[in-house]
């Protein structure tokens, strides 16, 4: 796999593909400031379809914004979720007079993120719901019982068929039942030849020259099984329809295919195949599909739908559309309608389909960045402290956090994407131009400085990471100003105490992690729970060490890294877990200043 690249580093480059992305369609219009590629014609008649997920994967999501299909997309940085505030522009870009449905694949950040800004935007009146998108087969139905099945490109399908039926003027209720059959209705396996290499990113972990990954996730993660000596394209189609057609099989038998129902065949390409092999994959999937399975797909579908970069790897999705149609109120022939529509996106071609009549000014596509609105404290519900010291402890806990950034990306590239240690610094880099630009901190106001992190993970940090902060930070900010009057009455420590168990509280709604799971919550919770039993701050900081340390000997049950093989070896210590270590690493920060 090659490491070189036209543009070396990510450094501005996903909004300027995103301008590149609205170019070829009029239609669209792009808000550079929150990456979202919306339609700027979307009919408020209809439900408005909104997907998105991280940057890599292009056309995916940006590429199907358009007629009959998406309404709007958001994207975040590289493999990592947008962020709560990007997806609620999004959504707002598009309004509708029946709803919104915000389709996406299932992963923890995109969860968390996404799920938020549903909540919110019911929360405003406006109809609302989330569909989770999951059709990999790899990881088995006992693997992943807690998280369920990962996303992979069978989601576009989904898109697809649901922009069509949406343009037609299905209600809300109508598209959710319908996509959820019809998602439950996809196996889905890729393999790689290789990882794909991230622009600026001295990680790589490539695969040696015999072998070849089956089960990988399109965000660089390790496969589910390494196979040495690498099969021959004949002997890998066979392994991947049996995991994916084969009903015996406990684990993998998620779709019930009978004779004579109705499929579709997708194939993408991860964006580092070559299009003579991928219509040779093409050509013996078929065959042995109809050899091997008697199944003889009524659509094919081939190409970059849903890329990983310039990974050498690919995808196989059959969709039983017979069964979707059993499972909802659409027919066989409507869905296969649905699929032939036709559309103005990158689904028809690299090109796109284009029915506008006059291309517009780029000026009038590219939305202005919105003015930032300062958020006014009330000093009756603000801690205050002294600004001096303020200041001293976020340079400490920023700088300490950013000079941890190479291990915590190594060790993040070791068990998923490795964006954490980014993810991180770029937070702590955005609090100290904070500090600089609008003295946050020259008041000594501990709510004004929590208000600005809100912004700062809303707005710049995606992931799981930035999901589980950004409702962790709210929540801190939100109990502290309740319950100021413990100040007073028994003093501050209590006031942290409180403030510290009531935003764990709030976060254990939105993710099931608990200590032991290998997540940022094995620092978080001990920290918490130190303080609010009244130990010392140094005392509760010390339980956070503890906690991230015991990492390094558990295995992972929650996020991505349950995907990989990483750590099925009881006995073998890994890497600390880098959300955990991050968290850690800025609680020291903040005590070295004291």
């Amino acid at each position: 796999m090659s490491t070189r690249h036209l543009f070396p580093s990510l450094d501005g480059l996903v909004p300027k593909a995103l301008r590149g992305i609205v170019a070829s369609n009029p239609r669209l219009n792009l808000d550079e400031a929150n990456k979202v590629v919306y339609d700027s014609q979307a009919p408020r008649s209809n439900v408005s379809i909104v997907s998105g997920g991280g940057s890599g994967h292009e056309p995916a999501w940006a590429g199907y914004v358009g007629t009959n299909f998406l309404a709007a997309a958001v994207m975040g940085d590289v493999f990592a979720s947008p962020s709560t505030k990007q997806i609620l522009a999004a959504v707002e870009a598009v309004p509708s007079d029946k709803g919104t449905l915000l389709v996406i694949t299932n992963y923890t950040g995109d969860c968390l993120h996404f799920g938020l800004a549903a909540e919110k935007t019911k929360a405003k009146g406006n109809p609302c719901k989330m569909l989770i998108c999951g059709d990999d087969v790899s990881i088995g139905k006992k693997g992943g019982s807690l998280v369920g099945r990962r996303g992979l490109a069978g989601q576009i399908g989904v898109l697809k068929v649901l922009g069509a039926a949406a343009a037609q003027g299905a209600t809300l209720d109508e598209l959710d039942d319908f996509g959820s059959a019809f998602a439950n209705s996809i196996v889905s396996i890729s393999a790689t030849l290789d990882h794909c290499h991230v622009p600026g990113r001295t990680e790589h972990g490539a695969l040696a020259e015999d072998e070849l990954e089956l089960g990988t996730g399109p965000h660089n993660e390790p496969g589910y099984w390494k196979l040495s000596p690498a099969p021959s394209a004949e002997g890998l189609v066979h392994q991947i329809l049996k995991y994916c057609l084969d009903e015996t099989d406990p684990e993998r038998g998620y779709v019930k295919f009978s004779p004579g129902d109705e499929t579709v065949l997708l194939v993408s390409n991860f964006g580092g195949m070559s299009n003579l092999e991928l219509g040779g994959l093409v050509d013996e999937i078929l065959q042995q599909l109809l050899k091997d399975w008697n199944i003889e797909p009524v659509r094919v579908y081939s190409g970059c739908l849903e890329t990983s970069l310039n990974a050498p790897a690919f995808s196989v999705s059959v969709i039983n559309i017979t069964a979707a149609a059993a499972n909802s109120t659409y027919t066989v022939d409507q869905i296969k309608g649905f699929f032939d529509t036709r559309t103005d996106t990158a689904w028809e071609a690299v090109a796109g389909y284009q029915s506008y009549p006059q291309r517009r000014k780029r000026s009038e596509q590219v939305v202005p960045p919105p003015k930032e609105i300062r958020r006014t404290v009330d000093d009756s519900t603000d801690l205050k402290i002294d600004p001096a010291l303020l200041e001293s402890m976020i340079k400490s806990a920023c700088n300490a956090v950013s000079a941890a950034e190479p291990d915590l990306t190594k060790w993040d590239t070791v068990m998923g994407d490795g964006d954490c240690g980014l993810t991180l610094q770029t937070g702590a880099n955005a609090l100290l131009d904070a500090l600089k630009t609008k003295q946050v901190a020259a008041n000594g106001s501990v709510v004004e400085v929590l208000n600005e992190l809100e912004d700062i993970v809303e707005g710049k940090m995606g992931g799981t990471l930035g999901g589980i902060l950004g409702i962790f930070f709210v929540a801190l900010r939100t109990a502290l100003q309740e319950n100021m009057g413990l100040a007073k009455e028994v003093g501050v420590p209590a006031l942290w105490g409180k403030a510290l168990s009531t935003a764990i509280s709030h976060l254990r709604q939105y993710t099931p992690a608990k200590v032991g799971d290998r997540t940022v919550m094995d620092t978080l919770i001990p920290f918490a729970m130190a303080m609010e039993e009244g130990q010392s701050f140094e005392q509760s900081v010390a339980a956070a060490v503890k906690g991230s340390e015991g990492t390094k000997k558990l295995k992972p049950k929650l996020g991505r890294a349950t995907y990989v093989g990483v750590g099925a070896d009881d006995n073998k210590e890994l890497p600390p877990d880098p959300g955990a270590w991050g968290a850690m690493v800025g609680l020291q920060g903040l005590l070295s200043a004291l």
